[in-house]
């Protein structure tokens, strides 16, 4: 089955870095584009940016733009997610997304928390 398992989540402080790591088993993950979401606390979820299938970053959210970087390594089925200069409104619970055979399907999460 599909699963997606989200990790690099944690504490940071301001103007810090994390890699959220995104691994993907049960379907063919080179074939598919993928997703970033994030949950931020007490709002609504939101898209933070998509790769294509093969490797580039599309509709990064304005709040991201020059700071966050989304890659993938198709051998290890992997998608990652690199933030820079991290703000304290980016703390939420970072998803992993993939829309499969007309379902969408959800990692459990990893929580980002920057603050000082």
């Amino acid at each position: 089955q599909v699963q997606l398992v989200e990790s690099g989540g944690g504490l940071v402080q301001p103007g810090g870095s994390l890699r959220l790591s995104c691994s993907a088993s049960g379907f063919t993950a080179s074939s598919y584009f993928m997703s970033w979401y994030r949950q931020p606390p007490g709002k609504e979820r939101e898209l933070v940016v998509i790769i294509t299938d093969a490797g580039a970053g599309l509709n990064y959210a304005d709040s991201v733009k020059g700071r966050f970087t989304i890659s993938r390594d198709n051998v290890k089925n992997i998608v990652y997610l690199q933030m820079n200069s991290l703000k304290p409104e980016d703390t939420a619970v970072y998803y992993c997304n993939v829309l499969y055979r007309s379902q969408n399907y959800w990692g459990k999460g990893t929580l980002v928390t920057v603050s000082s």
